[in-house]
């Protein structure tokens, strides 16, 4: 066994079989896999191994496809079968709203030249004879569809990666991992130990033990899943080809041919956990005792589609262990708070993700960054916060409404409150409904009168929209005061502050005390990583703004950056809280709470003072995410509830009042801004996102200036635009492709919500540089169904800032 590797991979199941091959494809051939045991162990031998292209997001989609390309040219290179069966997958909607996302997903696919369209009755009648199609609404066919072999694959990714010179050692037990002053680890293990630059722990329902060793705790919890096998039917067996598996999510099962028989499994409502403490180390291949009754109410949904299942006697079944993260969603990438530690657990679909999931992987390693924006499934979009009793609560709620579509917008409530802000109970008892960002509750609207104190959910306009345009209007006519708070906040001080801040952002950093600046994060493929805005409070005291969700995942920029001597960096997200107080009366609000002379002269846009309001100091920016005249003022948490009575006191005289984050969602898009994870994006370059304006190249070096040189000259592949569309009951929300008359694809919707203060349902979207210009018809699906939409020139809110700037 080697004494040194560029990376060892704990756990020998699909994942980390397919990592180990990436890594070797990529160039790294001195790597190491370390299983306890055979391949296989654990979730991986016994999964129904079932794959399939599309997915609600489009990213994941295009990984998926990859995937199911992979395990063909997997087979002619190692000449290791993998089991392929792709004899197509029918996808069946019951109710309006799966209807509503399957012609979503065949608008994507139709934009990403991917095999997936609808057909009709009697088509998907000769495809699957055995199912009954009353009821059905809509039926979408991909023919790719199928499943694979869980060894062959698994086996296939071995052999794949020992043909590049990657080392595979079974029965290999790891006992500890050490970090080391230099950023590497030493693996010990029962047969000796390892140096490697890289630890990456794909230990599956290991996945808990394994971290604990770094010193890590991971929010993942294992739950028994069943499936079951039919004896032979006769109809199956008097075929000459394989049938197409059938997705009836409505119906709770997912149903696909095995042998001469059916292959029947379920997400049951009662669901049962495992191994809630850990995972026994001396768990393999085992399964557990049967509980069809778990699954019957499932079973007979199938029956009465496919009433051939209800007369075959079952042959097995399949009742064993999955691993869960609390949004059902991979923990995948490096720990921000350890060196070269790299996650990649709690996979659930692993055999429609595996091959994308091990190329994003080897590329995040090698090459400091994926090529596609993960984020949503970044390890660091979860902090301490999500505990084991929130973890548990959100998986019970995943595994038993695994096949609920989540609508835009929807918040489920399992597992919450999780965070709370002093001023929560207040919100509460003031009508707010809440949203979850980064574990914190947050108010998305506020219900009055006779408005609702509980939001429906679905694709078409739900019963917020009205209260949600009132609190805009409201705003935009009078004032508004939302809660910032979500916003990530950051102190950095002392001598070297701002040289380490010109050292991080791209922008040029304030000199002057009071003045801010808004700056682009660069990635390490020339990207957008972060955007921010940076105020100097005196000599060298700065403040940093960001966004909330992504304040995990910034860390591991602003480690790449040696805080100079005699220089401090603290997160204060937790101890500040924050409001933005914005619209034409701001400045008459804010003035009867402060003595600060806040006119434009002496308080200029994008400036900055600390100053005392209400009695309370606050920091105070002149600058409004809404696009509208306005302060952000950040105070200790311990007096957020003191200053918001101040300001909704001051504010009811003048007609203002609460507004919450779906109108400022509605507001910031109206005034063209972007927003991180949605417009700004490591996939983006700056010069397709308007930001590269904010790039002062002549400042010096900066954070990956070098990888944005390799892109700065390189005309831009989309740009980002805003268009209106002629929508009438639903808006767009964000993903939906984007047409040209003739129905080529040009783009899609990055983020989308009605502006009640234009009269227009308004989407920001990525345009592909050169098919259209302002002025130009376009058509964005909503709802899977072609709107109207024209480009515009500007944004229909105060385009020239005047609003801002009085």
């Amino acid at each position: 066994m080697r004494t040194h590797a560029q990376a060892v991979i704990i756990g020998g199941g699909l994942i980390g079989c397919s990592i180990l091959y990436h890594l070797a494809k990529l160039g790294w051939t001195d790597v190491v896999l370390l299983e306890r045991d055979e391949l296989t162990s654990g979730s991986t031998w016994h999964a129904a191994a079932n794959i399939h292209g599309l997915h609600d997001s489009t990213n994941i989609s295009l990984l998926q496809h990859y995937t199911m390309s992979l395990y063909k040219e997997l087979e002619v290179e190692t000449a290791q079968g993998c089991g392929i069966f792709q004899p197509g997958s029918l996808y069946l909607a019951q109710t309006e709203a799966r209807e509503h996302q399957l012609r979503l997903q065949e608008a994507k696919a139709r934009r990403y030249n991917m095999n997936f369209y609808e057909i009709q009755r009697d088509e998907a009648e000769r495809l699957h004879p055995l199912v009954d199609f009353d009821g059905i609404r809509c039926i979408m066919y991909e023919p790719e569809g199928g499943n694979v072999d869980p060894s062959g694959v698994t086996m296939a990714y071995a052999a794949g990666a020992r043909q590049r010179g990657a080392e595979i050692h079974r029965f290999t037990p790891v006992i500890g991992t050490e970090a080391q002053p230099d950023g590497s680890w030493i693996v010990r293990t029962t047969k000796g130990d390892i140096r490697t630059q890289w630890v990456v722990n794909a230990a599956g329902l290991w996945g808990r033990e394994v971290a604990a060793m770094a010193g890590l705790e991971l929010p993942l919890i294992p739950t028994e899943h069943q499936y079951f096998v039919t004896e032979t039917i006769p109809e199956i067996a008097a075929l000459d080809r394989r049938l197409p598996s059938v997705a009836d999510r409505d119906g709770e099962y997912y149903l696909r041919q095995e042998g001469l028989g059916l292959l029947i499994g379920a997400y049951e409502r009662n669901m049962k956990f495992w191994a809630e403490g850990g995972t026994p180390q001396n768990f393999g291949h085992e399964l557990f005792p049967d509980d069809l009754e778990r699954i019957e109410e499932n079973m007979m949904r199938a029956i009465d589609r496919v009433p051939a299942v209800g007369t075959a006697g079952i042959k097995r079944v399949i009742n064993g262990p999955m691993i869960w993260s609390p949004d059902s969603a991979v923990l995948f990438g490096p720990v921000p708070e350890l060196n070269n530690y790299f996650c990649c657990n709690g996979i659930i679909p692993g055999f429609s993700q595996s091959g994308g999931m091990g190329k994003l992987a080897a590329e995040w390693m090698i090459e400091g960054e994926p090529s596609l924006d993960m984020f949503g499934w970044d390890v660091a979009r979860f902090g301490h916060w999500a505990s084991k009793a929130f973890t548990k609560a959100r998986v019970q709620d995943q595994y038993s409404h695994r096949f609920k579509i989540h609508f835009p917008n929807e918040e489920r409530s399992a597992g919450r409150p999780a965070r709370v802000r002093p001023a929560y109970e207040k919100q509460k008892a003031m009508g707010a409904l809440f949203g979850l960002n980064f574990g914190w509750e947050h108010p998305l609207w506020f219900a009055r009168g006779e408005e609702p104190r509980e939001e429906s959910i679905g694709f078409t306009r739900q019963n917020w929209w009205g209260p949600v345009g009132r609190e805009a209007r409201m705003l935009r006519e009078h004032a508004g005061i939302i809660d910032i708070s979500n916003f990530a906040k950051y102190s950095v001080a002392g001598e070297g502050a701002g040289a380490w801040l010109d050292a991080i952002f791209a922008n040029r950093m304030p000199t002057e005390v009071g003045r801010s600046c808004l700056t682009p994060l660069i990635g390490k493929r020339g990207g957008i990583a972060g955007d921010f805005t940076v105020t100097k409070l005196g000599e060298g005291d700065f403040m940093i703004f960001g966004s909330g969700i992504a304040e995990r995942f910034h860390q591991r920029f602003f480690k790449a950056v040696p805080l100079p001597e005699n220089t401090m960096f603290k997160s204060l997200t937790e101890s500040m809280c924050a409001f933005n107080v914005a619209g034409p009366k701001s400045r008459e609000l804010l003035s009867r709470l402060t003595n600060e002379d806040l006119s434009n002269v002496a308080f200029p846009f994008m400036r900055s003072r600390r100053m005392v309001v209400a009695g309370i100091d606050v920091v105070a920016l002149r600058v409004s995410f809404t696009g509208d005249l306005g302060w952000e003022l950040y105070c200790y948490a311990t007096k957020q509830e003191e200053l918001y009575d101040a300001l909704l006191n001051a504010g009811n005289e003048l007609g203002a009042g609460p507004v919450g984050s779906r109108a400022l969602m509605s507001l910031r898009i109206e005034k063209g801004y972007g927003s991180w994870s949605r417009e700004y994006s490591p996939e983006y370059w700056p010069q397709e996102s308007g930001l590269d304006r904010l790039i002062k190249l002549e400042k010096g070096e900066f954070l990956n200036k070098d990888a944005y040189l390799k892109v700065a000259s390189e005309a831009p592949r989309q740009k980002l635009a805003i268009v209106s569309i002629d929508a009438v009951d639903a808006d767009a929300t964000g993903g939906e492709p984007i047409f040209l008359p003739d129905g080529t694809p040009i783009g899609q919707v990055s983020s989308g919500a009605y502006g009640y203060s234009v009269d227009m349902s308004l989407a920001l979207c990525y345009i592909k540089a050169g098919t259209a210009k302002p002025g130009d018809k376009v058509s964005v699906a909503i709802l899977g169904r072609p709107h109207e939409a024209t480009i515009l020139e500007r944004p229909p809110f105060d385009a020239d800032g005047l609003r801002l700037r009085a």
